[in-house]
C-alpha cells in the first residue's frame, strides 16, 4: 500500500475520478437518524444523571452516561464530518492493469486489484448520472467506489476487463 497512484512504466491510466462530495458525505444518512434518536435519549439520561449525582452525592451517576453521549454525537453528526474530511483524500483510477482506490482520513492508503483477478462488479444507481460500484475478486467484495459521477465510463472498462479474463464467448 502506497500513498499515491504510482504507476509502472508499462501501465496506462484509462480513467480516474473522485466521488461526488455531497453524495459521499451523506452516503450513511440513516446512521444519523438513529444517532439523533440515540443522542436525545442519552441527553435525557445525562440530565437525569446530574440530578441523581446532586441528590445522592455520588458523581458516578453524572459520569456513567457520558460515553454514550459521545457515541450519540458521533452517530448523529460526527460521521458526516469525518466523511467530508476524508473526501479530500478519496480518488479512484483504472489503468490497463489495475483498479486503484485511495482513501483515508489522516494517512491515505492505496488499495489495488489486478484487472485479471476481477470476477464481478455491481453498479448501484443513485441518480441518473451517479452510482456506486462494488467490485468482487474471487467472489468476495474487495473494493467500493462510492458516488461516482458518470459511472458508465468505469463500468465499460470493468466489463472489458472481465470479458478479457473469460475470453471470447462462443
Amino acid at each position: 500500500m502506497s500513498k499515491d497512484f504510482s504507476l509502472s512504466e508499462e501501465e496506462i491510466l484509462h480513467w480516474q475520478a473522485r466521488p461526488a462530495p455531497r453524495c459521499y458525505t451523506f452516503r450513511h444518512w440513516r446512521h444519523s437518524l438513529f444517532g439523533f434518536v440515540f443522542l436525545g435519549l442519552t441527553t435525557g439520561w445525562q440530565i437525569f444523571g446530574f440530578e441523581m449525582a446532586d441528590q445522592y452525592a455520588s458523581v458516578w451517576f453524572a459520569w456513567l452516561p457520558l460515553p454514550f453521549l459521545v457515541i450519540g454525537l458521533y452517530l448523529s453528526v460526527g460521521h458526516l464530518l469525518q466523511a467530508r474530511l476524508e473526501w479530500n483524500n478519496v480518488r479512484y483510477a483504472i489503468t490497463n492493469r489495475r483498479l486503484l482506490v485511495m482513501r483515508g482520513l489522516i494517512n491515505p492508503s492505496v488499495e489495488a486489484i489486478d484487472l485479471t483477478d476481477l470476477t464481478y462488479f455491481r453498479l448501484e444507481r443513485q441518480g441518473e448520472e451517479l452510482g456506486t460500484v462494488r467490485v468482487q475478486k474471487n467472489g468476495e467484495q474487495q473494493l467500493v467506489l462510492h458516488c461516482i459521477e458518470y459511472p458508465h465510463q468505469a463500468v465499460t472498462l470493468l466489463e472489458a476487463a472481465i470479458a478479457r479474463r473469460h475470453g471470447p464467448r462462443q
